[in-house]
């Protein structure tokens, strides 16, 4: 006899629905602590990277790997994932995914070298990749009741939206009390909880029919990391390099043959009928390079704050909390404003901010201090950021068939996370460019340390400049591909408010 059967034979109904409730609970308190720890990875090491460069003896341009390894990763095998948890159950899945991801934090604590970091970075993607698809329908499953349904996600939202936030200083408390092998070890616990608690709380869920388009996986995720990696080589040996130009032609040769396989696949991982709305597509593409922007924005900030304005660990990821509140505060708005305005104008009207943001970020020198020209464009970002996801995300799903519903989803992800190491991968281009370009003419009666304070600055200013400008494109996106009829409009703000 079943606990479950027990529990109805002995209980009154008020008592069982208590215990389903108390049930429910603690599977949603497993699945979101699980998704806590994947995205918190995804920023938590922002912190603890000049540590990580000094300790295992990185490039400036070989150390945006550590975040690109785990981006390029989780961001490639997405949807694979999703798909793995529909044909082979998603708890089991769910559960391979935080062991796979458990382990390979555990390796990257105990890294000797960078490229062994790098690997356990890589695998946590991997595992990421296959866990986080199943969070979201387990939620679905777990809490049928409308009312209950929309609180549980209402958590799942904060949880996403509030841990790359919380990474910056949780990274900060652990680099400054503890070490940035803490960062990666801080996860074997709860990963340990999570495997063990998985199979006696999370409803199991069928199996479906299917194909894993593994083919399509694999080209697509080696073909960017090609690409990103001949972009950083380049960076760093220049243009004419060999190295790099082979890696350039790998990714050609790797994405040509994604897009093949995709328009022929009987089960594609990516239908490419998900671009041919005009809206649709043109959203993925600025996402790509919104995202691509804000994650250059991090990479450059934390190390700027530390090395230049000398603040500690802790100091500053407290200094990225401005702009946490302010994306927060506002993206609580954004469903109410989108019933009142139609979502294109919010996304223009949310694009300003954030390129008038980094735009000030640009015009940064060695004088400037945080509260003069780093707090006020953090917050114009924020604020500017929460006005634009939630528009940006209902054209992404608008009209998407039923049977391309969990796809659409995932390629939101997927080119948030490719975005962000793409266009790091150019920023840090960019960066290394201007970087080589000043150290080549120092400036007379400057001390050594002021000269390379000056190379770095004039570096990290040549990267927001850049970052400006894929925010100015990702506008003009909106503002030529995005424009709909109104019509159009309509149909996305009824489907707001009917979310």
């Amino acid at each position: 006899m079943s606990t479950s059967s027990i529990m109805q034979g002995t209980l009154p109904r008020s008592g069982r629905r208590a215990a389903l409730r108390d049930r429910r609970g603690l599977a949603l308190a497993i699945v979101l602590g699980a998704q806590l720890m994947i995205v918190l990875d995804l920023t938590v090491v922002n912190i603890a990277l000049p540590d990580i460069a000094h300790g295992l003896h990185f490039s400036a341009a070989s150390l945006s790997w550590v975040l690109s390894a785990y981006t390029l990763t989780f961001g490639g095998l997405l949807l694979l994932g999703g798909r793995a948890g529909d044909i082979l159950g998603r708890r089991q899945v769910f559960m391979a995914g935080i062991a796979l991801f458990t382990a390979a934090s555990l390796a990257g604590g105990l890294a000797q070298s960078a490229g062994w970091l790098l690997g356990a970075r890589a695998a946590q993607g991997v595992g990421g990749a296959f866990a986080s698809p199943a969070v979201l329908a387990m939620i679905t499953a777990s809490f049928a009741d409308g009312r209950e349904r929309a609180r549980a996600l209402g958590i799942y939202t904060a949880v996403v939206m509030g841990g790359g936030s919380l990474g910056l200083v949780l990274g900060g408390v652990i680099t400054e009390w503890v070490s940035w092998r803490w960062v990666l070890f801080v996860n074997v616990p709860i990963g340990v909880l999570v495997v063990l608690a998985s199979p006696l709380f999370l409803p199991q869920t069928g199996r479906q029919p299917g194909h894993f388009d593994v083919a399509g996986a694999l080209t697509s995720t080696a073909g960017m990391a090609s690409l990103v990696y001949g972009i950083i080589r380049a960076a760093s040996d220049g243009w004419s390099d060999k190295v790099a130009l082979t890696a350039f032609a790998a990714a050609v040769i790797l994405l040509a043959g994604f897009l093949y396989r995709e328009s022929r696949a009987q089960q594609p991982i990516t239908p490419l009928r998900l671009f041919a709305d005009r809206q649709r597509a043109g959203s993925y593409l600025t996402r790509l390079l919104l995202v691509g922007g804000m994650f250059g924005m991090f990479f450059f900030l934390t190390q700027l704050v530390q090395d230049i304005l000398r603040f500690s660990p802790l100091q500053a990821g407290i200094s990225f909390l401005p702009m946490t509140v302010a994306l927060l505060g506002v993206s609580q708005l954004s469903p109410r404003l989108v019933s009142r305005f139609r979502p294109w104008t919010l996304m223009v009207a949310g694009m300003l901010p954030v390129v008038a943001g980094m735009t000030w970020l640009s015009r940064i020198s060695p004088g400037t201090g945080y509260l003069a020209g780093i707090l006020g464009p953090m917050v114009l970002i924020g604020a500017g950021m929460g006005v634009v996801f939630v528009p940006l995300t209902m054209a992404s799903l608008s009209g998407v068939r039923p049977e391309d519903s969990g796809a659409a989803s995932s390629m939101v992800n997927v080119m948030q996370q490719v975005g962000g190491s793409l266009g790091l991968a150019i920023l840090v281009t960019a960066f290394s460019t201007a970087a080589r370009h000043a150290a080549a003419q120092p400036v007379a009666g400057l001390s050594r340390l002021a000269q390379a304070h000056l190379t770095v600055v004039h570096g990290v200013s040549s990267a927001f400049t850049l970052a400006a400008v894929l925010d100015v494109l990702a506008l003009l996106v909106i503002l030529t591909v995005m424009r709909a009829r109104p019509a159009e409009h309509a149909t996305l703000s009824r489907v707001s408010v009917e979310e």
